[in-house]
């Protein structure tokens, strides 16, 4: 056999940021050694990155990586690889587009797929299991796109505190990758506090196996916000998906939901079984008249044999509630082996399509609660499109009502203390580390401020405190802020009318954690951004 070469590809690129320097590497092929990126860097993803051959990729808390849209870039770890990308509260690992502001949308690059070797249930046509081959045409002749095996407690590695922005790219028509997708990854695997933002498809699908995950959202996607396919049989609990009226899959149906036990809905095994509890699936509509596109559809919708449960969950603004279709799927909720409970619809336009099955309305049992309007489940501001707030209010119903009596939360994975239904009770588990507003998030933006030059910043990093250095050739309003990685303001350095002349500016840093930080500064509609590190 021809020895594989390692391909891996690093292009060193100084990037002037008002001289600040930071190196941009641009990643290209197989890593297939150990290998770190740190967050002292920006990495921009070209084509397909495939972690392989026994490596493990860390990604350091804080670091920025960029995805190509003309190579379709786009991170796979296969089966013979893993990740470590632990970020933290308030310093996330951020994943994004290599579009400038007001040029980024949803598909700008291909996003992260993880491969593992737990259960699936692809099988041949003589019936007999075989692996999968992963969607979006990553798979090659050294089979990296291929998934599934025996290992129900395979470890694929660790996501933690994560954003993923502007994926989702069609590598051809019907032949998408998502924002997240997980094929046959074990439950070894630990994921939580992930964030996709404006997927071009799926903001998160699972093609079988055993992965838990918490603290997860979708936010603004274009298909589904959470998809589960061949034999999928893991758990997810306190999970949010909020949807735009301008964001839809013109090709196919934009659902909360959607679940099949495989492509066709046949009788193979594992079967698909995950539970889901706390959700709050928010869709485009803020009221039952709202007018959205006919491609909107409903907030769940299990179809083709699948076993999935849905507990303790809130739907809402939604043109249909949910729809249990077809004979097999709908036998396995009325023999409990798929359970609806303890969930609510609130200002849903239709809470049950009907037109699969009259007679079967899951729903209209079980503790489960309609609301004519989405204000009856009174939560603060969950409409809000750059700012969604699903934290239940003062008195809301949906405090309380949650129930982890059914044998489907035997599983440990499960907090069982909550009482709230919806992903939230009286805590913001998303504070610092998610982004709203990531269509106007500087990215080291390094476009030069007029009138403004000799520009320093030390040290850098920085412990308690730096100095910012400034020359101003002209008098005018000059804009400087501190901002995370986020965007959000740390703090505010000066927004006054500066003479012409040095101006220095020391700023007390103590009370701020480690982490990666921007000096942002601005006059008129042009700015320069400074990347800093704060190591304490």
């Amino acid at each position: 056999m021809k020895k594989l070469l390692q391909l891996i590809a690093f292009t060193m690129i100084v990037l002037w940021s008002a001289n600040s320097y930071a190196a941009l590497i641009t990643v290209s092929g197989d890593i297939t050694t150990n290998t770190t990126w740190t967050s002292d860097n920006v990495y921009a993803l070209n084509g397909f990155v495939y972690v392989k051959g026994g490596a493990t990729l860390t990604i350091e808390a804080g670091t920025l990586i960029k995805g190509d849209k003309t190579s379709k870039a786009t991170l796979i770890i296969t089966r013979t690889g893993k990740i470590n990308a632990v970020g933290t509260s308030c310093n996330p690992i951020v994943f994004t587009s290599n579009e400038p502001i007001g040029d980024r949308a949803p598909g700008d690059w291909g996003g992260i797929i993880i491969l593992g070797k737990a259960p699936i249930n692809v099988r041949d046509t003589l019936g007999t299991l075989i692996d999968g081959t992963i969607e979006g045409g990553v798979d090659n002749a050294a089979g990296d796109g291929k998934y599934g095996g025996s290992d129900a407690m395979d470890n694929s590695g660790t996501l933690q505190y994560v954003r993923i922005e502007y994926p989702g790219i069609a590598f051809v028509p019907g032949n998408e990758i998502n924002g997240l997708t997980f094929g046959g990854v074990g439950a070894g695997t630990t994921i939580d506090h992930i964030q996709v933002s404006y997927s071009g498809d799926d903001s998160y699908e699972w093609f079988g196996g055993t992965v838990n995950c918490k603290n997860l959202i979708a936010f603004r996607g274009t298909d589904d916000d959470f998809d589960t396919d061949f034999g999928y049989s893991g758990n997810c609990q306190f999970l949010l998906g909020v949807r735009d009226s301008a964001y839809y899959d013109a090709a196919g149906a934009s659902n909360g939901f959607e679940s099949d036990n495989n492509a066709t809905g046949s009788d193979v095994t594992p079967y698909t079984s995950a539970v889901f509890s706390n959700v709050t699936s928010i869709g485009p509509k803020p009221t039952t008249s709202f007018p959205v596109a006919s491609y909107f559809k409903r907030g769940a919708h299990i179809r083709r044999r699948s076993n999935q449960t849905i507990c303790n969950t809130i739907f809402m603004g939604w043109p249909i509630g949910e729809v249990i279709e077809g004979t097999a799927s709908q036998t396995n909720f009325g023999t409990g082996t798929a359970e609806i409970k303890n969930n609510v619809w609130a200002g849903c336009t239709i809470n049950h399509q009907a037109a699969f099955d009259s007679t079967f309305v899951p729903m209209a049992s079980n503790n489960n609660t309609i609301y004519a309007a989405a204000t009856g489940a009174m939560l603060t501001d969950p409409f809000n499109a750059t700012a969604p707030n699903a934290i239940p209010a003062a008195g809301s119903p949906v405090l309380t009502g949650a129930d982890f009596t059914s044998s489907k939360f035997a599983s440990p994975f499960f907090d069982k203390t909550v009482t709230f239904r919806g992903a939230f009770g009286t805590t913001n588990w998303m504070e610092c580390w998610s982004n709203f507003d990531s269509d106007n998030t500087p990215y080291t933006s390094v476009n030069e401020v007029e009138n403004v030059n000799n520009i320093s910043v030390y040290p850098n990093p920085f412990t308690n405190n730096f100095t910012l250095n400034i020359t101003a050739t002209q008098s005018e309003n000059l804009n400087i802020t501190l901002v995370d990685i986020s965007g959000r303001l740390v703090k505010e350095i000066n927004n006054e009318v500066v003479s012409v002349g040095a101006h220095t500016y020391t700023i007390n840093t103590s009370n701020i954690q480690s982490g990666v930080y921007f000096v942002k500064i601005q006059n008129n509609n042009e700015s320069t951004t400074i990347k800093l590190v704060c190591n304490k």
